[in-house]
């Protein structure tokens, strides 16, 4: 499971890297599921097995599985007569217990090895590669709306990346040590935070879930994790995973909650050491100035980290090839309903290659399949994940076809009969300024500015200025001097910037992910720096020879 290699200390420059430990580590394949596969048929097994059945779902405090008053059911997107999971809000009182109980659990864990730490997430990524892929995938699919493909990617592959690369980094963390001499011993000691962590899960990816919980858990830190309510399902599944991989209990807590309830409570304890957060930029904004509010009773600085989302682009130059732009803006668009934080909502297509470019979109929307991902395999994108983010993409819709800027050239309209289901929408706007450009939206709705081709080095200055936010983008040219301008000009506008490519599709490991301005901390979970966020260094220093003089020798 942990295969390591010696790593030989070398010094370039006046800068040493020290004799430590690597850990070997790849990323996870991701299936195929083609007919007559057997993971195909363990899947269909998983998902037989789910159809119709509630889930009970509880709090868990310690080994303790609570149940409140306050019963929620969570409910399957694409038929929401379907109630996937009955959980329950933990309430104020429930969430002190959890802390205190977590407090009292943290010194013994922060004392462990971070290789044993690390082993336990190890374990918990070959169990979710193996045994438990099938029902994890099944869970995320039915509960959230994904299809095979969007749930393999991530409840599988990326969840399973997070755990192992994140352990990989923890252990070769320990092995970046200060310098020491012959008269003393230098170590660097990375503690966890003193206190809890908060980690604060969305609906989107289960693979996040885990990570914000089980991240700041490796690096000694306890933890109360707040799931999304459209995410309980798949979220408890991975919690029970790490359970059984050996997290002692006390160390992350599964406390389902109401939002204001969770975060009212966890800022207003001096404990609160830390918030890992996934979400809209109003929580994280309100959280942050809670956090602000209350500083003065806080024994630390807590650290606040988040991913807000983004208004994400696709920048077209005359030069793009254009097979290459309409495939990777559909699939940037419109897959998992464009409900992923990098999703492409916004286009900017020169007036030259825009004939074409619209007539192989309207070509492609037109064999798009949007339906139940669980009978019909074939379906591009399901419903989106509930009433709230249906009601808000209708209002968005209903602003495209009422305002003289904008015109729908496919798709527009919306049904909540059985499903939460909204058409992949393209619509074009005379003005590049117009909100539907601004703001994030979260549903499979792509906008697209035409402009005129000489003037493109004024729409890279758009692109930059128009949206508050910084999480993804992508320039579309095969002319390397325009590919260069645009790094430039675009260098704030999104901290994981694709060429040719498009803005979905971060690997761990590959890409880390995540982005400045109002999309968030930039924190880049996935990467080798992601992990000492979680953590607060100590340095000893151990002298071998006594000091015997108070005076200095110039002192005479």
């Amino acid at each position: 499971m942990l295969r390591v290699r010696v790593v030989l200390g070398r010094s370039w420059r006046g800068f040493r890297t020290f004799a430590g430990s690597a850990v070997e580590v790849k990323n996870e394949p991701i299936l195929g599921f083609q007919e007559g596969s057997p993971e195909r048929a363990e899947l269909q097994k998983a998902l037989a097995r789910l159809k119709g059945r509630t889930e009970e779902v509880p709090c868990v405090v310690g080994d303790e599985l609570v149940w409140t008053r306050d019963v929620r059911y969570q409910l399957s997107p694409f038929n929401h007569s379907h109630k996937v999971a009955k959980f329950c809000y933990a309430d104020k009182e429930l969430i002190n217990k959890a802390i205190q109980a977590s407090l009292a659990a943290r010194k013994e864990w922060d004392l462990k090895p971070v290789r044993d730490r690390a082993q336990i997430l190890f374990k918990a990524a070959d169990v979710i590669s193996g045994p438990r892929r099938a029902e994890i995938l099944a869970k995320t699919m039915i509960g959230q709306g994904k299809t095979v493909v969007q749930a393999e990617i991530d409840a599988a592959a990326e969840l399973i990346d997070f755990f192992r690369f994140n352990a990989k980094h923890a252990v070769e963390l320990e092995a970046q040590q200060p310098i020491s001499t012959k008269e003393s011993t230098n170590t660097a000691l990375y503690r966890g935070l003193e206190g809890f962590v908060a980690a604060v899960a969305p609906f989107n990816f289960t693979a996040i879930g885990g990570n914000l919980a089980g991240t700041p858990a490796l690096m000694g830190n306890v933890v109360l994790w707040k799931p999304s309510d459209t995410a309980v399902l798949a979220s408890y599944a991975v919690y029970r995973v790490m359970r059984e991989c050996g997290l002692p209990p006390n160390i992350v807590q599964f406390l389902p909650a109401d939002g204001p309830v969770f975060g009212d409570t966890v800022t207003s304890s001096k404990h609160l050491a830390g918030i890992n957060f996934t979400g809209s930029v109003p929580t994280f904004k309100h959280l942050w100035k809670q956090v602000a509010q209350n500083l003065d009773i806080y024994r630390t600085f807590p650290r606040l980290g988040g991913e807000c989302g983004g208004k994400n682009f696709h920048f077209v130059h005359s030069s793009a090839d254009v097979q290459s732009v309409v495939m990777g803006t559909v699939r940037s668009a419109f897959e998992y309903g464009g409900q992923k934080c990098s999703a492409c909502s916004r286009m900017y297509v020169p007036d030259s290659t825009w004939p074409q470019i619209r007539e192989q979109l309207l070509d492609v929307h037109r064999r798009l399949r949007v339906g139940d991902p669980v009978e019909d395999f074939s379906t591009f994108f399901s419903a989106v994940i509930d009433d709230k983010s249906f009601a808000r993409i209708k209002r968005w819709l209903d602003h495209a076809k009422s305002s003289p800027n904008l015109s729908i050239i496919a798709g527009g309209n919306c049904d909540d009969r059985k499903g939460y289901f909204v058409e992949p929408t393209i619509i074009v706007t005379k003005d590049p300024q117009d909100p539907i450009m601004s703001e994030e939206i979260f549903g499979p709705v792509l906008t697209v500015y035409v402009y005129p081709e000489k003037n493109y080095q004024e729409v890279l200055q758009l692109v930059d200025t128009t949206s508050p936010y910084a999480l993804t983008g992508s320039v579309f040219a095969r002319d390397q001097k325009v590919i260069d301008e645009a790094a430039r000009v675009l260098r704030n506008a999104a901290g994981n910037y694709y060429v040719n490519d498009k803005s979905t599709g971060s690997v761990v490991a590959q890409q880390p992910f995540g982005g400045a301005r109002a999309s968030g901390t930039n924190d880049k979970p996935g990467g080798p720096h992601y992990v000492l966020r979680w953590t607060s260094p100590r340095v000893v220093k151990q002298t071998h020879v006594p000091l015997t003089e108070w005076k200095y020798p110039y002192m005479g």
